[in-house]
């Protein structure tokens, strides 16, 4: 009898170190996200006059900043926000991806050059450079970076859907949808859509750490979270200023971005792994 294809995942998956290691990796993340505030000992803007620059201790586990925060409590507080630039980030991504994808695949013709050209444009510009400039007009802050970023990354999404989508929609399932008279939109979300997921799945988890990361870099130019937030990429840019004295305030919020950063890369390959082959068995 043979197994379900739910089941060979699970089944396989434990025997893939990379996955599983990532996804330990990005348990932990989450967990420490949700009990954030259980968890640090201090709130993350709580300032110690007393212990300005104080490095790591039985009290400060990762010493303290310029204000005298804990830095420990900082950098817990942080996985808050690298998690919601990568839930928003995913989401604006796959939003226009997808869709621009699904119709150029589906439509072919001048709509599918007209939407590929601008994906072509969008693919060319160089991400950080095109990154700044919608930060500069839409204005500093964490969500305008991560919907700057969203808007340079969305791409490649869109040629993988459009590559999928044109290799589905001449299938036998899709001529008998609209042999009962299914409209367009109902073929691509209902009839393709499901079948690109498994693709998809794999380029999001392959594709976060650069949102991520970029994200990190626009705060640390100062363009993305601003203070008091206990973003890590702005905690490294204040290290920065104290490298020689306090170089705990840039080592332990970089380690913490390699960690979270390491996780999404190991569960993104793991995942290929595991999905590749029923994908090329297709």
């Amino acid at each position: 009898m043979n197994s379900s294809p739910a089941k060979e995942f699970f089944e396989s998956s434990w025997k893939n170190i990379n996955f599983m290691v990532g996804l330990l990796i990005l348990i932990s993340v989450v967990i420490l996200a949700i009990f954030a505030e259980e968890i640090a000992p201090f709130p993350f803007d709580e300032a110690h006059k007393e212990a300005v620059l104080q490095g790591p201790s039985r009290t400060y586990w990762f010493g303290t900043d310029d204000f005298g925060r804990d830095m420990f409590s900082r950098i817990i507080n942080g996985t808050r926000i690298t998690l919601k630039v990568a839930l928003l980030g995913a989401a604006i991504q796959l939003t226009l991806g997808v869709t621009i994808g699904l119709i150029s695949g589906f439509f072919g013709g001048v709509v599918d050059k007209i939407l590929m050209f601008i994906v072509d444009v969008t693919w060319c510009i160089p991400g950080t450079i095109l990154a700044l400039a919608v930060v500069t007009v839409l204005g500093k802050g964490l969500t305008n970076s991560i919907i700057a970023i969203s808007l340079v990354n969305w791409a490649s999404y869109a040629r993988t859907v459009r590559a999928k989508t044109m290799a589905l929609k001449n299938m036998a399932f899709i001529e008998t949808g609209i042999a009962f008279g299914e409209k367009p939109m109902a073929l691509m979300f209902r009839y393709i859509l499901p079948n690109v997921i498994p693709s998809l799945i794999v380029l999001v988890s392959m594709n976060l750490p650069g949102t991520i990361m970029s994200t990190t870099t626009l705060s640390f130019l100062g363009l993305g979270s601003q203070p008091p937030s206990p973003d890590w990429g702005l905690a490294i840019a204040q290290g920065m200023k104290y490298i020689n004295r306090a170089q705990w305030m840039s080592i332990f919020p970089g380690l913490a971005l390699v960690y979270t950063v390491l996780g999404f890369n190991l569960l993104g390959e793991g995942l290929r792994d595991l999905l590749d082959p029923r994908l090329n068995s297709q």
